[in-house]
């Protein structure tokens, strides 16, 4: 496995020299979900929520250390920090430091998209402001966040106004609605907020990725009367609607909380993952889009082992996957990779394991780094690299049907 190739190897750094961050989770209420990024240089920067505050941290050295840099919020606030609605960073290729979160309130699924950026390599925070401009109290959660490392910050989420509009008229609304603000110039200004998409599932996680064509987000969408499956939309071309990209045909009267995850190499293709459990399907699947072109969906996981909340990057020809299994007692990180854009994969590996509660692995992958990041209340943070094993010249392949 490869635990005992890599886990093994960084096991060592993690129990004689532990992280500040983690540090701060056993004497602190931290959230188990986090968010994590790569910038330009291969730094490793971390967001965390702990004793209600937003905190920035940074390694540079693949997790071994973090130096904890700033916190983000002046005063304490409930902030979202569960695996589906997590704290989102970026770092544009000017350093600027770009942040966005979920604020929780009182009223029942109710909740404000907060963003604050840094211009001083994560040393001090811009004041936070409130993206959504509608001023209800209503349910504005599951966030999004995309740059193009220009300038241009795209953030995307779930929002209720429309349904509690239409409420107040008496009409009916199915679900919520898929809104979104952009900024020019990192995140200095951001324009007013823009309808995408309305009857969007209430509570399944978005994610963007930055493509050729600009920024597209991926959504659990209800098409029909209650059929909850995926599709994607242009943010720069929002007239030509969404397209439907899995017909799993999941009819279901209630939100699954078990989104998908989107990455592109910035060209062609498009690599996505999901779990449905309509009547065509069941269970989690990756595939790949390029133009009017789509794989065959490939199975992910042992279906005995309830795989779950998977997540996909990719850059230049690597796709890297992973995901969560649970076997009646331990948790497990897994991972797959392809070197080839997803036309042929590895086998599964077992990268960590578990027997406590814990985030979504995250993958993270640049031009000279791939890193898988777990938090686990047990063991911590954990940060593995897996770049040496998914840039060997050989290995097992399966292939999918296209």
């Amino acid at each position: 496995m490869l635990a005992s190739a890599v886990a093994a190897g960084s096991g060592a750094s993690d129990s004689t020299r532990q992280s500040s961050a983690t540090q701060a989770s056993k004497s602190a209420r931290t959230a188990l979900a986090v968010g994590v990024t790569l910038d330009q240089e291969g730094r490793l920067w971390l967001v965390k929520v702990v004793d209600q505050h937003l905190l920035v941290f940074r390694s540079e050295d693949n997790g071994k250390y973090f130096s904890r840099l700033a916190t983000i919020t002046p005063v304490p606030e409930n902030i979202g920090g569960d695996g589906e609605n997590r704290p989102k960073i970026q770092v544009a290729r000017d350093g600027t430091v770009l942040v966005t979160w979920t604020e929780l309130l009182v009223e029942k699924y109710a909740g404000n998209i907060k963003f604050s950026r840094s211009i001083d390599s994560g040393r001090t925070f811009s004041e936070p402001i409130i993206l959504n401009d509608d001023g209800r109290v209503t349910s504005h959660r599951f966030d999004s966040l995309a740059i193009d490392g220009k300038g241009r910050v795209v953030v995307a989420w779930l929002d209720a106004r429309d349904r509690d509009a239409a409420r107040e008229k008496g009409e009916a609304f199915r679900g919520v609605s898929l809104y979104s603000s952009q900024s020019f110039d990192n995140g200095a200004h951001f324009e007013p907020n823009r309808q995408i998409h309305p009857h969007t599932c209430e509570c399944c996680r978005t994610a963007l990725a930055w493509t050729s064509a600009g920024p597209v987000v991926l959504l659990r969408n209800i098409f029909d009367t209650n059929t909850r499956d995926f599709a994607v939309a242009s943010l720069d071309k929002v007239e030509e609607g969404v397209k439907r990209v899995t017909r799993d045909e999941w009819q279901i009267d209630a939100c699954p909380h078990n989104g998908g995850s989107l990455a592109t190499n910035g060209k062609e293709h498009l690599h996505l993952t999901w779990f449905t459990s309509g009547t065509v399907a069941q269970g989690q699947f990756y595939k790949r889009i390029s133009d009017n072109q789509e794989s065959e969906p490939m199975v992910l996981g042992d279906m005995d082992a309830q795989p779950n909340h998977a997540a996909v990057v990719a850059y230049g020809e690597t796709v890297l996957l992973t995901w969560r299994e649970f076997d009646g007692n331990v948790y497990s990180t897994m991972m797959m990779f392809s070197n080839d854009s997803g036309e042929t994969w590895s086998e599964p590996w077992r990268l960590m394991l578990s027997a406590g509660a814990n985030d979504y692995p995250i993958p993270l992958i640049s031009d000279s780094k791939a890193l898988v990041v777990w938090n686990t209340e047990n063991e911590g943070l954990r940060v593995i690299p897996v770049e040496k094993v998914i840039n060997r010249s050989s290995y097992q392949t399966i292939f999918v049907e296209q």
